[in-house]
């Protein structure tokens, strides 16, 4: 008896050491909310909601607007998204169905390096390499071909929105592509074969059986680097431009939450002005939470979908 009280005792201390961890996590973002909200609340009584839907960020009249830098990063990761899923994914598959186990091993260990190298060399090597190309090679290319839509137009500098879009895609291949492929080796290989006996092709089974089964934590991957992207800064900051105007091609310069953040916090000259910048971060953290909220929303209801087609 003794000996199950003190394993009773155990048990709740382990319990309660838990749940107070889990308490403290969300303490920590309750209280980062709190002091963002508190340290821009010069900003937020002086703009109020006008601060989200304004163009206009002038220093010198002290008349800010979010919206450039709202603009420029949802466009910088709708970009970075539209390329690196494709190729993070395809990859994914190839390593987990495809590819020799010695092959996989050895490209699975290359596609995680990419995800160690600091940002500041994808900058360097955006600066160096990725904004002369699209300057002399896809600029003039696209806007040959489809020059004719406004997203295909515009002066041919090289640093700009597509430019910091190609960064932050080589960025995040990694996240979709590591997260995916240890979520198709988890699918129960009786999937595998059950498909394959009725007669499928080894495509038709991935596309048919593999993928849906694993399209919970693929879409997880997704969301992973689309967060990946919202907060990423020194690569940006050094290829996108930092230009806080809204344009429709997507050559021009932009800006980003991110990059006014790094570029102009160390600047600010006024208690007006930090403030701005502080609501730019309030304003990021609540996209970041958004975006992490739909994911599980999804998440939820694949789940639901799946338990109920079972």
């Amino acid at each position: 008896m003794p000996r199950s009280s003190s394993l009773n005792w155990q048990d709740r201390l382990f319990r309660w050491a838990c749940l107070g961890f889990a308490l403290l996590i969300l303490g920590l973002v309750a209280a980062l909310a709190v002091e963002l909200a508190w340290s821009s609340r010069l900003a937020l009584r002086a703009f109020g909601f006008s601060f989200l839907w304004t163009q206009v960020w002038d220093p010198v009249r002290e008349v800010f607007g979010a919206l450039p830098f709202i603009y420029g990063t949802l466009v910088t990761s709708a970009i970075a998204l539209l390329i690196a899923v494709p190729f993070g994914l395809g990859t994914a598959i190839f390593l987990a169905e495809l590819a020799p186990p010695r092959i996989s091993e050895i490209i699975g260990f290359l596609v995680e390096l990419l995800a160690a190298i600091p940002s500041v060399i994808y900058g360097l090597v955006g600066l160096f390499v990725v904004v002369p190309w699209v300057r002399s090679v896809a600029s003039p290319s696209v806007d040959a071909v489809l020059g004719w839509l406004p997203v295909f137009q515009g002066s041919p500098y090289g640093v700009g929105i597509f430019t910091a879009g190609l960064i932050l895609a080589v960025m995040i291949v990694p996240f979709v592509t590591t997260v995916s492929r240890e979520v198709l080796l988890t699918v129960p290989r009786s999937q595998r074969e059950a498909a394959l006996a009725l007669g499928a092709t080894h495509w038709e089974t991935i596309w048919t059986t593999i993928l849906p089964y694993a399209r919970s934590g693929i879409i997880g991957s997704i969301f992973l680097a689309l967060a990946r992207a919202l907060g990423e800064t020194m690569a940006v900051t050094m290829v996108v431009g930092n230009r806080p105007e809204i344009h429709p091609s997507i050559f021009d310069p932009g800006y980003t939450m991110a990059a006014v953040l790094a570029n102009e916090f160390a600047e600010a000259t006024s208690n007006l002005y930090l403030g701005a910048l502080i609501e730019i971060g309030l304003v990021l953290f609540g996209i970041t939470i958004v975006v992490n909220g739909v994911a599980r929303l999804l998440l939820y209801r694949l789940h639901d979908t799946s338990a109920v087609h079972v």
